[in-house]
């Protein structure tokens, strides 16, 4: 078996902004001490949740660069440096190996998406370049791409690349992705809903973005189920799963970081083209968020 980079609920951490866009590293901190009070297992930065499409390159590795000695080996820290163009992710996978990053995160090429033999060659393009294992993220829902079972097999022969994030809902596929390659690829899912089912199929961990929110509860649901206690977790995971699908009533992270407006932890601040949650699905998301949780009566408010 390959390195395993974390095992459990490592959290896809939003990037907290200020009023007018910039980052907010002061929310980011209180983000971060929250996570590792929370029994987080890894943190991983500028993905999806973490709005990586609209971050320039110098703040994804500012915000890199913040989490790495913020945590301080606390837990593995995972950065996002997948793109559609490979030159471009092995220079932010360098720049971010170099700063103490535990891992990379490279999602699938996007828009000008590519074969699976181009799938292939741009994977083994970036593991080739740096020293630390990486996760590869299937989510065909956003870049339009898919990786096949077979592909996985190919890749799962290299040793930097170690696990894969599958967020296609395809269950099928990625039974028969861990039948071709297991003990080769730890199986993380990329869907919060559908932890359980993952594991079930010999997952480790999801990357979740509830975990936002909820770090020691998505951390007991996976580790109850990988210490064998499956009824715990499967109680945890439909117990949650009105608050998980709250997570998702508006393109991620528009309602997470309302959510983290309502619990004080940072503004629900997200850079265009995404826009802040309406006041009807709002109110929506605070009454579901009140039956699992103490919701402050008002919403964040910078620090003076």
């Amino acid at each position: 078996m390959k390195h395993t980079i974390f095992k459990g609920s490592g959290t896809a951490i939003v990037t907290p902004m200020d009023e007018k866009g910039n980052i907010d590293f002061r929310s980011l901190g209180k983000l971060l001490e929250f996570q590792l009070n929370g029994c987080a297992d890894a943190i991983i930065v500028s993905g999806t949740t973490g709005e990586s499409a609209t971050l320039e390159d110098w703040e994804i590795l500012a915000l890199a660069e913040y989490v790495i000695r913020y945590v301080d080996h606390r837990v593995p820290v995972i950065v996002g440096t997948g793109s559609n163009n490979t030159a471009h992710s092995v220079f932010l996978s360098k720049e971010a190996e170099a700063l103490g990053a535990d891992g990379l995160l490279q999602v699938t090429p996007y828009y000008n998406k590519t074969s699976q033999k181009g799938l292939i060659e741009h994977f083994t393009a970036i593991g080739d370049s740096v020293d630390i294992p990486m996760i590869i993220y299937n989510i065909p829902g956003r870049t339009g791409m898919n990786i096949k079972p077979e592909t996985y097999l190919e890749l799962s022969a290299h040793p930097n690349i170690c696990g894969i994030k599958e967020a296609s809902g395809n269950f099928s596929q990625t039974a028969e992705t861990m039948r071709l390659c297991e003990g080769r690829l730890d199986l993380y899912s990329g869907n919060d809903d559908q932890t359980l089912p993952i594991l079930a199929l010999g997952g480790v961990g999801v990357i979740s973005v509830l975990g936002n929110l909820m770090p020691k509860e998505m951390h007991d649901l996976c580790s109850s189920y990988l210490e064998g206690e499956t009824e715990k977790s499967r109680k945890l995971q439909l117990g949650l799963l009105d608050l998980m699908e709250a997570m998702f009533c508006d393109v991620n992270p528009i309602p997470v970081k309302a959510a983290l407006s309502m619990m004080g932890m940072c503004r629900d601040t997200c850079r265009l083209p995404l826009v802040p949650l309406s006041g009807n699905e709002k109110e929506r998301l605070r009454k579901i968020m009140e039956k699992h949780m103490a919701v402050p009566a008002l919403p964040f408010e910078a620090e003076s």
